[in-house]
């Protein structure tokens, strides 16, 4: 898809374009905080729309299925799927650029909700700092409502790690998903975990490509009761989908897992680890402070029912 306006021109992402968004993102990271997506492998770059103005990419849209919810969910729960907008810091408030930048993402998440079961709904939504108010404020204009926020913790990695046991009937293993079969016997735990927002098979697939990705889960007997996922994005680790299942929580599972996670992390030579978390999330609050992480920002997300 490729648009033209009397200043820029939007078309979809290719190759040759890696410089220019190099230099776009070091213009939007420079401000702390801000969400930024990275264009992912070739495949993905049908996803992705950028503005060029005068050889230089000055803002750029990205589209992502992020939750595809089961047909046999309630019915409350809906798909989601998230777009990204950054733009260089002097267009932050260009609303013609955002718009500009928008309405092939809409389109895109269109197409793409044709891919979703109609039992269904599907909510379009937005992920951004709190303090990213110019590109939240245009979003909340086109009718996105507040739907929640997450902290974004960190955790030194050169600070010591506690020495934890698990009880004698459980065991603690890594799980690589080496089969078809052993990632959905994954996906089906994951969607009993967080029925409203699964991670689906896509974002699984995507997870395992990262740099050092490894699962970890906690057995009782042959009952899978817990676990983790960890990987390194650029110079940290991160922690992500740490589960106890039901029966089992509160027995210090979860703290024992994440330890383990940020000692796998530690021992590749990573200097920190992060992780999210609803902001209204006390237990996982709890957790995750008493494991050594802080608070070091917040995400904000919008979302609207698309039709």
């Amino acid at each position: 898809m490729k648009s033209i306006s009397p200043e820029y021109t939007i078309r979809s992402f290719e190759e040759s374009d890696m410089p220019l968004l190099g230099d776009l993102y070091q213009a939007v990271t420079a401000r702390d905080n801000a969400v930024f997506w990275w264009v992912g492998e070739p495949p993905n770059w049908h996803n992705v729309y950028c503005a060029f103005e005068n050889n230089r990419m000055i803002g750029k849209g990205q589209i992502e299925v992020t939750s595809t919810i089961h047909p046999q969910q309630p019915e409350e729960y809906k798909h989601t799927i998230y777009i990204n907008i950054k733009t260089v810091p002097e267009r932050e408030v260009d609303t013609a650029l955002l718009e500009a930048l928008y309405q092939p993402l809409l389109s895109r998440a269109i197409e793409l909700q044709k891919t979703l079961s109609t039992t269904h709904e599907t909510m379009l939504c937005i992920g951004n700092h709190s303090s990213e108010t110019a590109n939240i404020s245009f979003f909340k204009d086109k009718g996105y409502s507040y739907l929640q926020s997450l902290f974004h913790m960190e955790r030194n990695l050169l600070q010591p790690l506690p020495g934890l046991t698990l009880p004698s009937e459980l065991q603690f293993d890594y799980w690589k998903m080496a089969t078809t079969a052993e990632e959905q016997q994954y996906l089906n735990i994951d969607a009993e975990i967080w029925p409203e927002a699964p991670i689906g098979s896509n974002k699984l697939a995507e997870n395992k490509k990262q740099p050092l990705w490894t699962a970890m889960v906690v057995r009782e007997y042959q009952t899978m009761i817990g676990g983790l996922m960890a990987w390194q994005e650029e110079d940290e680790g991160i922690i992500e989908d740490v589960w106890v299942r039901e029966p089992w929580r509160r027995r210090g599972i979860a703290r024992y897992l994440l330890v383990e996670g940020l000692k796998y992390l530690q021992s590749h030579s990573l200097e920190k680890a992060s992780l999210t978390v609803l902001t209204d999330n006390h237990s996982a609050l709890s957790l995750y402070e008493s494991a050594g992480f802080q608070i070091m920002n917040e995400e904000v997300r919008y979302g609207i029912v698309l039709v």
